[in-house]
Formats: structure tokens, sequence, C-alpha cells
């Protein structure tokens, strides 16, 4: 049984960089080149929705450094790859309050969905200034008790996640999708993000092929 949707939260890469004693930034590289494997992955294994935690509300608390490096990281990211993504039939949306970030920023995550909103196979979330309590309070000023409350997600239209993972160690989900969250499966390993292989992937995928989903009934 494969996810149809799994969402993960890549945390890890500045403590990998400190026991390197190495710049946190180069940790923030190293797990964007993870990040990258891990989207071919999963599109292979023929996973529909993948959402991967990329900044949260939160980590504007973090030294400005550290935010340049991972702005940076993902623009380089998006200019380099997005006619890759094309060619494997991949669309990415962004879900979060992109207003807040840089206009260059803003700019290359707007032109990466625009170039690959026409791809029909697998769709990349990456949640950027994401805080789940946030979309929550979104969602509702909007909503206002008309239609679907979902309709007013970021995640409009896709299934919610089937299986979480989060790397690095703690066993919490840190206000990411608190709404889609419900019922999806929980999966925490101690291996930082940096250090996630191919092999761990599958164990996590295993590992959810035997659980067994009532959610809230009884088989």
């Amino acid at each position: 049984m494969i996810p149809t949707h799994l969402a993960i939260i890549m945390d890890g890469n500045g403590r990998w960089a400190t026991e390197k004693g190495l710049h946190r930034w180069e940790g923030h590289h190293k797990g964007a080149q993870v990040a990258e494997n891990v989207v071919r992955w999963s599109s292979n294994r023929k996973i529909k929705y993948l959402t991967l935690f990329s900044f949260s509300t939160e980590n504007w608390k973090r030294p400005k450094e550290e935010i340049n490096a991972i702005f940076s990281i993902l623009a380089e990211y998006m200019k380099n790859r997005t006619d890759e993504l094309i060619e494997n039939n991949v669309s990415v949306k962004f879900i979060g309050d992109l207003e807040a970030l840089d206009e260059n920023t803003r700019k290359v995550c707007l032109e990466a969905e625009r170039k690959t909103s026409h791809a029909n196979g697998m769709t990349l979330n990456i949640a950027l200034n994401y805080g789940g309590r946030a979309e929550i309070m979104k969602a509702a000023k909007e909503w206002n008790g008309i239609g679907k409350f979902e309709d007013h997600l970021y995640t409009v239209g896709q299934p919610d996640p089937d299986l979480l993972i989060r790397t690095g160690g703690e066993m919490r989900i840190s206000n990411f999708m608190l709404w889609q969250l419900a019922y999806t499966e929980l999966y925490f390993t101690k291996v930082l993000w940096p250090d996630f292989s191919e092999e761990d992937f599958d164990k996590a995928l295993s590992d959810f092929s035997h659980r067994k989903r009532k959610f809230g009934g009884i088989n």
C-alpha cells in the first residue's frame, strides 16, 4: 500500500551541520539535495501528492543569515530544476503566506507554479512561510459558514496526507497541517534529514503499508 499523499517534516539540517563542524546553511544545502531525491523517489513510486515542510511561520526567529540561505537555496533549486519537474510531469504548489517573502523569492515561486501548472502527474506542495494555525484562521475568515471549510485551505482539492514522516528524532507535528493531519499515520525517525536515504524512505513506506487504518470505525 503506497500513500496517495505523503507529507514530510524535514528536520535536522542544522544539527547535521553542527555535528560536522559546518555552517548551518551547509546543512540546508545538503538537505535540499535530499529533498530533490525524495521528489524523484516519490514520483517513481506513483505517490500522487508530496508535501514538504520547508519554512514555518516560526522559523523567522532564526538568524537572518540562515533565513537568507534557506530562501537562496530554494530560489536556486526552482530556477535550475523547474524544467526537470515539467519533464517528469510534476506540478509545484506553494502553500503558506508568500506575501511576507522578499520579492525575488516570491517571484521565483510563482513562476515555478505557473510553468508547472499543466503537469498532471505528481503534485509537489512546498510549505513556505506556513503555519497550521494561521492556515485555519485564514480559512475561517474566508469560509464564513458558506460551503465546505476545506475549500478554503491551501490544499483545496487534495486528499489529506495518508502518512507523515518526520526526521531528526523529534516526535511532534510542529504546527504543520493541523487540520489535514487528523487521521494521518505518523512515522518518526532519528535519522537527520541530510542523511535520509532511499532505504530510509522505503522503510517508512513499508511501515505504513502494515498499518490498519480505521478512521474512527472498526475493521
